[in-house]
């Protein structure tokens, strides 16, 4: 095979997208692909599953995906960040939770809830409670400014999320995402600009990250060791003040923890550092093999998808392109796959089990439906 042959010429042993591999707990993933967390607002106000969520992913699991990962999951009903967001704060959420992880499994894909709270991107219109933060920070003219968390309430929502975890474990899925990246509540924690705090959780970068580490313990002494923990990071973010330097601590540190691998969140898997080098290969680099990563940010062909693998990805993860094409594993072992991009016609993406709420979000993303943006 082609695929077979090009893995002689690539840098790391012939890592190939069709190939298994393994996160650290042992746990092991049939395929290099992982379908990253998507909003798409399809859920029920009350956090519950629609047959539409549960139909879309289970429709890219028979599509080949590795791993499955939700929507982002708000662990606290205070914690929502827009309308149609799965829930799982609480136990009226695991019938469906129940029933997606039982629909991925049978596909073969390995499924991930991504648990998170959205902090000061809470907004009050939607929680009818002011938002809170590490810190008060501005938010917007309409919204104001967040509220400093009380010691109590960051105690509440690190048991939150071990609750929230343990929910998913019983449901049947094979791991968490803790979703600390894109400037949401454990993102504003970990960075200098969101978290001025004077007491144990702020100071440094070591010590903005003890509510991330508190949550991992949380979780870890509440599930199984079978059930695996990821941990998806910005590596730069401008807004809540963190480097990349700030994230080879975060990640130096986090290898002493009980998690099971690392997310690296790049918006363009392509764009280089500094250094000139991708954030990719840098922070692959500074792990050197320690422990599994996915990368994920704009791949779209089979040629992007090898390109992140031989920049040192475990995982090559991708969001938009697997909308219009749920098959996109299978193809990507190829170099020569290069699918179309958008605009696409809602007919397409409802094919491909989109629902017309989810059309309709996406009307929102510029050219990416023909009647949209």
């Amino acid at each position: 095979m082609f695929i077979r042959q090009l893995g002689e010429k690539v840098g790391r042993s012939m890592v190939l997208m069709d190939e298994s591999w393994t996160l650290r707990n042992g746990l092991e993933i049939p395929h290099r692909s992982v379908l990253a967390a998507m909003t798409n607002k399809q859920s029920y106000d009350d956090g519950c599953l629609s047959d539409e969520e549960i139909n879309f992913l289970s429709r890219r699991a028979r599509g080949g995906f590795g791993i499955i990962t939700t929507a982002a999951s708000h662990v606290q009903e205070s914690g929502q960040g827009w309308t149609g967001e799965m829930g799982t704060w609480g136990d009226h959420h695991l019938p469906g939770l129940t029933r997606l992880a039982d629909e991925i499994r049978q596909h073969g894909s390995k499924s991930f809830v991504q648990l998170f709270h959205g902090g000061m991107r809470s907004p009050s219109s939607l929680t009818g409670q002011q938002a809170v933060s590490a810190s008060e920070n501005f938010i917007s003219d309409s919204e104001g400014t967040s509220r400093s968390m009380t010691l109590e309430e960051v105690n509440e929502t690190i048991d939150s999320f071990a609750m929230a975890a343990k929910r998913c474990e019983d449901a049947g899925f094979d791991g968490v995402e803790l979703h600390g990246a894109h400037g949401y509540l454990i993102a504003q924690f970990l960075g200098a600009k969101t978290n001025r705090r004077s007491d144990e959780f702020g100071g440094d970068v070591l010590q903005r990250m003890t509510f991330l580490n508190k949550i991992i313990d949380a979780v870890r002494n509440t599930v199984s060791s079978k059930f695996a923990i990821l941990v998806r990071l910005s590596p730069v973010s401008d807004d809540t003040g963190i480097s990349l330097e700030d994230t080879l601590k975060v990640c130096e540190s986090l290898l002493s923890k009980s998690i099971d691998g690392l997310h690296i969140s790049c918006w363009d898997v392509f764009e280089k550092h500094s250094s000139g080098k991708t954030l990719t290969k840098e922070i692959s680099q500074f792990i050197n093999q320690r422990i599994p990563i996915i990368s994920t940010g704009s791949v779209w062909t089979g040629n992007d998808a090898h390109f992140l693998l031989e920049e040192g990805a475990d995982g090559v993860g991708v969001a938009r392109v697997a909308l219009p094409f749920p098959d996109w594993p299978h193809s990507s072992a190829s170099l020569d796959y290069s699918p179309d991009k958008p605009p696409f016609i809602p007919q397409m993406l409802t094919d491909a089990e989109l629902s017309p709420l989810f059309v309709d979000y996406m009307r929102r993303w510029k050219g990416f439906v023909t009647d949209g943006r």
